[in-house]
Order: structure tokens, then C-alpha cells, then sequence
């Protein structure tokens, strides 16, 4: 970020030039995702390319104005210096020559025509006749080009110079014309610095909709990184539901009480919330890697409370009453709690604070990690107890309840 920033300070001087800073890895990734190279990229279809232009430009300058935008570009689609030619149609009428000839003269001259073909040995080479590269850049040169005309009623045939017969005009003609799918498409991308994709792009949407009016015909696709954290979140939101549901079952089989795996799993968000407050102290924006380190916090708080949960089970049925067992249960899978917490949060330290290839991926699943075992540990040992008199001290009302007797007849 230091590098990008001062090679900004110098290059943010020049007019007339557009940067944008990227890395070759990262750079190739987004290349693969969506044919960009931005953090974000829209992508503008349309088929009128002025009118796509006008409104590409709008675009650009409403993600100027939203916080974290760096480097924003729009994709340049004209501005290339064309020599245009315009046939006047009535001197070329008035001479008794065709449009087509006159054109003709102009592709030879410039262009090229192949005139015949010499033969080395079984090598052939084509003969091309065209005006010297000197001569091609100069335009009076061009309009002093000889126009041979009709033979007259001798035979003989004059000449009259290009000028005569075509006005040259220099104009900024069309760069490039992209299209995707059939339409015609033009490119907006900004990289994203100090902000989540996820939150700038959310921004953005909001932003560009309340003051864009896209003309009739045109529509708009997202795409960069912001198209692969969709399609990771689309995973994980299939992903974490049946992780759950298979643990929550794998818990029912190994307690064979719904009420006590319903007690472990209260505890789970609140060990997440570790990892929260974790990212918000420490500046990282959440991510996929982030992500990942929520789930990984969701198996160890899983596992330590399923560590103290049978330890109470074991207790109950040996007759205690709840209370004994749960605090019995608490003391004796105290060190084990500790320890589980502990040695995993130990190992994550290194990539926490990592600087070197790979930082950006690691330090927030480490972050996240370590903030969330701390809170885990602490809730599991005093919360989950608490959660667990809760349920249990309710089934053991149930179960000393008297049940009615029916009245003798």
C-alpha cells in the first residue's frame, strides 16, 4: 500500500495518462474471473456507442465520488487520429470517373495492391505497389496523387490530383469496439482500497441507481472480484447449512438428547462474535479467508462444549441432581477446554502477524480465529453451563412432576 501511494504521488501529476495498480497473480485471477482487471468492473452493453460512451462516463464519476474507489478507468473507445476521406461525388461525376476508381487510387496508395509476382527458386513473393512511408504521412503528398482520367477522343488520358476529387480531414476516429455475447460492451473498473468489495459494491449499486438513467436498450452486469466473493458467498450459504445440520445430528447421535446438542449450539454464536470484535480491532475487512475462520470457530466451540456436555451427561446418569452435575462437569473439563482453545490459538499467532507473501489471505483467518477461541473459551465454560441448567433443570421438573391418578369409581 506505501509503494502504490507514492507511486501515485508521482505519476497523479502527468495529464492526459490513467493508471491502475495491481499485482501479476491478482492481476491474471481477474483476467480468468471476468475478462477485467479491476477489483469491480462494470460492464455497460449497449449499441450505440456515443450514447454508451456519455453514460460510461457517469458511471465512472459516481464511483469517483464513493469512498475506498482508487483507479478508476473507463474504457476508451475513441480518440484514435483517423485521416478521413469524403468523395465529392459531383466533381468525380463531372469528370467521367466513378467513386470507385477514385477509391481504388486511394487503397493503392496507401494501402497496397499486389501489381505482380517474382519467383527465386520454388520461393514467390508478391510484388506490392504503395506510396513510400514518407509520402503516406504527408497529406499534400496524398492529395498531389495523379487520378487518371477517361481517354479523350484522341486516346489520350489526363490527370487531375487527389485534392480535386477528395477532401481529407483529420478526425478522432474509433480505438477499439469490444463486444461479449453479440453486444457491444464497454468496460468501468475501479480497484478497491480501506473497504470491503462486498460494502463498495453495495454502495455503488445504490448510488449508480438513484442517479444513472440507463437510455433504452442498455444494461449493466458486474464483475471482477466482486463476481467470485458472489459465487464463494452462493457456496457457503449451501455449504454452512448442511455442516450445521450434519453436526447438530452427529451431536443428537453421540448425546441422544435434541435438548442437549440444542445447548451446545446456543453457544455458537456467541463464540462468533469473538471473531467480530477480533476484525473490528484490528482494521480487517471481512473476506472469504474470514469466513473460513468463522466455520473453523464453529467446530472448536462445537467440540469444547460436546467435551463438558458429556462429562455432565456422564454425571446425571449416576443419579446427580443438575446443578452437582454441571458444575462437577464444568470443573473436571476445565484444563480440557483450556487446552483446546489454547494450542490451536497458539498455532495461528505466526500467520496473525505475517507481513510477507500471502499476508492478506492469512491474517484475517487467524485474526479470526484467535479472537473467537478467546470468547469460546470463556462462554463455554461459563455460559454453556448456565444454558445447560437452563434445559436440563427444565426436563428434571418435567420428570419429577406427579402424574394424575384416575379417580376410583
Amino acid at each position: 500500500d506505501g509503494l502504490v501511494e507514492r507511486m501515485n504521488k508521482k505519476l497523479e501529476t502527468l495529464v492526459g495518462n490513467s493508471y491502475e495498480f495491481t499485482q501479476p497473480i491478482e492481476m491474471r485471477f481477474n483476467e480468468l474471473i471476468s475478462g477485467v482487471r479491476g477489483d469491480v468492473a462494470i460492464k455497460l452493453y449497449g449499441d450505440d456507442l456515443d450514447q454508451m460512451m456519455a453514460t460510461a462516463a457517469s458511471i465512472g464519476r459516481v464511483l469517483q465520488s464513493i469512498p475506498g474507489a482508487a483507479d478508476v478507468r473507463v474504457e476508451q473507445t475513441g480518440g484514435f487520429p483517423t485521416l478521413d476521406f469524403r468523395f465529392n461525388r459531383s466533381a468525380i461525376a463531372g469528370l467521367g470517373l466513378s467513386v470507385e476508381e477514385v477509391a481504388n487510387t486511394v487503397s493503392t496508395a496507401l494501402g497496397g495492391r499486389e501489381a505482380g509476382v517474382v519467383f527465386e527458386g520454388d520461393r514467390r513473393f508478391n510484388i506490392v505497389v504503395r506510396m513510400p512511408d514518407a509520402a503516406r504521412n504527408d497529406i499534400a503528398a496524398i492529395g498531389a496523387i495523379p487520378v487518371a482520367l477517361p481517354p479523350n477522343a484522341a486516346g489520350a488520358r489526363q490527370t487531375v490530383p487527389l485534392r480535386q476529387l477528395v477532401d481529407f480531414q483529420e478526425t478522432d476516429g474509433l480505438n477499439q469496439i469490444s463486444r461479449e455475447n453479440g453486444k457491444r460492451r464497454v468496460v468501468i473498473q475501479s480497484n478497491v482500497r480501506g473497504v470491503d468489495v462486498g460494502t463498495f459494491v453495495d454502495q455503488a449499486r445504490a448510488k449508480i441507481d438513484a442517479q444513472i438513467k440507463l437510455p433504452t436498450g442498455m444494461y449493466l452486469e458486474w464483475g471482477g472480484q466482486f463476481q467470485s466473493l458472489q459465487a464463494a458467498s452462493a457456496r457457503l450459504m449451501v455449504v454452512i447449512p448442511i455442516a450445521a445440520l450434519v453436526i447438530f445430528v452427529l451431536l443428537f447421535m453421540a448425546l441422544e438428547s435434541a435438548a442437549m446438542a440444542a445447548a451446545i449450539f446456543a453457544a455458537v454464536p456467541l463464540a462468533v462474535s469473538g471473531g467480530v470484535f477480533a476484525l473490528a480491532l484490528t482494521g480487517q475487512l471481512f473476506s472469504i479467508s474470514a469466513a473460513v475462520g468463522f466455520i473453523v470457530l464453529f467446530g472448536v466451540s462445537v467440540l469444547n462444549g460436546l467435551v463438558m456436555m458429556t462429562s455432565i451427561q456422564a454425571r446425571l446418569r449416576s443419579g446427580m441432581k443438575v446443578e452437582e452435575a454441571i458444575s462437577g462437569g464444568a470443573m473436571e473439563r476445565f484444563r480440557s477446554v483450556v487446552m483446546t482453545a489454547v494450542v490451536p490459538s497458539l498455532g495461528f499467532v505466526p500467520m496473525a502477524l505475517a507481513h510477507g507473501t500471502g499476508a492478506e489471505v492469512q491474517k484475517p483467518l487467524a485474526i479470526t480465529v484467535i479472537g473467537g477461541l478467546i470468547t469460546a473459551t470463556i462462554l463455554t465454560l461459563f455460559v454453556l453451563p448456565a444454558v445447560s441448567r437452563l434445559v436440563l433443570g427444565r426436563a428434571e421438573r418435567r420428570r419429577d412432576e406427579p402424574i394424575a391418578q384416575p379417580a376410583a369409581a
